[in-house]
């Protein structure tokens, strides 16, 4: 049986030939994904905002501002309203309820359920959830605190287990992956909760392990050609691992397109994440942190001619890391 390969044997693609393009872009998008950050805020759900979140369906597509109308007569707050899917679903968010306590939040919640069915026949109730504003300022500071240090223990791990330039590199590369993921959220406005948050972290877990694998390469190769150019290394070496990286995204995205076309509106946003994710993630991998080696001064050989020190059990210059 013939095996698949969805990358030909020999491949020998000059992916250093393009860095400057890579950089360039790489540049414009980070800086794009920042601007709407800014300009249009995240669409923070209920676990980061706090308040009171209800989710409706109706029989047919409602007109949202006598939805709006409806809900604001019942004294509840003012409600931010987004449809979900084929519109026929609405995500009703109220501020928190005076009081703050269970029994009116499910007052509200009566109110707004009673109301819309009276006014839209065929109107279902479908669930809420509610975070106090404590507890959302306690999320939020808590899940930065988690994808800072996620970002700054795998940099110090790629320093510690390669050289400086690659924990650099490392660093460069996951910004640039969060920056995408942030700048997606601000345009498409999708909600912004701990899910998406669970989200980032698998994606900086997807993009750090496919840059070792890379970097591990980089680093064998420089023991082995100590005389090559430092261009004609990083090709050799992306270009080994390539099978493995484009068949690992494959089979991942495959996954995701399942989760996303029937994984519903639910797991939409966390879904969506990913799979941007995993194509930003193998785009930073091969053109941006590798080839960022360069710039950053890597050389083949050391000063001197000297081989050097073996890290990570690899004491041996001369060898050889099982091919892909």
């Amino acid at each position: 049986m013939k095996l698949l390969k969805l990358v030909p044997d020999n491949t020998n693609i000059d992916f250093v030939r393009l860095r400057g393009w890579a950089f360039g872009l790489t540049l414009l998008l980070s800086v794009v994904a920042v601007g709407l950050t800014f300009y249009h805020g995240l669409n923070f759900g209920v676990d980061f905002e706090g308040g009171l979140m209800i989710e409706e369906r109706f029989a047919t597509q409602p007109p949202i501002d006598q939805v709006r109308t409806t809900i604001e007569q019942q004294e509840v707050g003012d409600a931010n309203i987004q449809p979900i899917g084929d519109g026929t679903t609405l995500s009703i968010r109220l501020p928190v309820q005076s009081g703050g306590d269970e029994g009116a939040t499910n007052a509200a919640v009566k109110k707004v359920e009673a109301a819309l069915a009276a006014r839209f026949p065929g109107a279902t109730f479908l669930r809420y959830s509610t975070v106090s504003g404590k507890v959302s300022g306690e999320l939020v500071r808590n899940g930065a605190i988690a994808i800072v240090l996620a970002i700054l223990g795998i940099g110090l791990f790629a320093i510690f287990r390669f050289e400086w330039q690659f924990g650099v590199s490392t660093i460069v590369a996951i910004v640039h992956d969060l920056l995408m993921t942030l700048g997606f959220f601000a345009l498409t406005q999708f909600e912004f909760d701990l899910n998406i948050v669970a989200a980032v972290l698998t994606i900086i877990g997807y993009s750090i392990n496919d840059k070792i694998v890379i970097d591990d390469r980089i680093r064998e190769n420089m023991r082995r050609y100590r005389k090559m150019d430092m261009r004609e290394i990083i090709n050799l070496s992306v270009n080994e691992t390539l099978p493995r990286t484009v068949m690992t995204s494959v089979t991942i995205l495959l996954a995701l397109a399942a989760l996303l076309l029937l994984g519903g509106h639910v797991l939409r946003g966390f879904t969506a994440a990913m799979i941007l994710g995993i194509v930003v993630g193998t785009y930073s991998s091969i053109y941006v942190s590798s080839s960022l080696l360069i710039s950053l001064g890597l050389r083949a050989e050391p000063e001197g001619g000297a081989a050097r020190p073996g890290r990570g059990g690899m004491e041996n210059a001369e060898r050889v890391g099982p091919r892909n």
